[in-house]
C-alpha cells in the first residue's frame, strides 16, 4: 500500500491524505475544509477505484472557484495514477 499526501490549491482544505492498493483508494482522509462533507467523500470512495473516482469527481466546482475540495482531490489521483 502507498501513501499518498496531496496540498490542494484554491480551496479550504489544506490537506488531502490517502492510500492506494491495487489502485484503490484507502484511508482517504481531509485535513481543513467542510468536515462532515469531506468525512462523507471518505467514506463513500474507501475502496473505490481511483481512476474512475477520479472521472466522477473531476471539474466539481464550490462557490464559482473554478475548483473544490472533490476537484483536487481528483487532481490527487490523476497525478497518483499518472495520468
Amino acid at each position: 500500500m502507498a501513501h499518498y499526501t496531496y496540498f490542494p490549491k484554491g480551496v479550504c482544505s489544506r490537506q488531502i491524505d490517502y492510500d492506494l492498493e491495487d489502485g484503490k483508494i484507502h484511508n482517504l482522509v481531509f485535513i481543513g475544509g467542510c468536515n462532515g462533507n469531506l468525512k462523507a467523500i471518505g467514506r463513500l470512495l474507501e475502496g473505490a477505484d481511483a481512476r474512475q473516482a477520479a472521472d466522477t469527481l473531476r471539474g466539481n466546482d464550490c462557490g464559482g472557484r473554478g475548483t473544490s475540495c472533490a476537484d483536487q482531490l481528483a487532481r490527487a489521483l490523476d497525478e497518483a495514477v499518472g495520468e
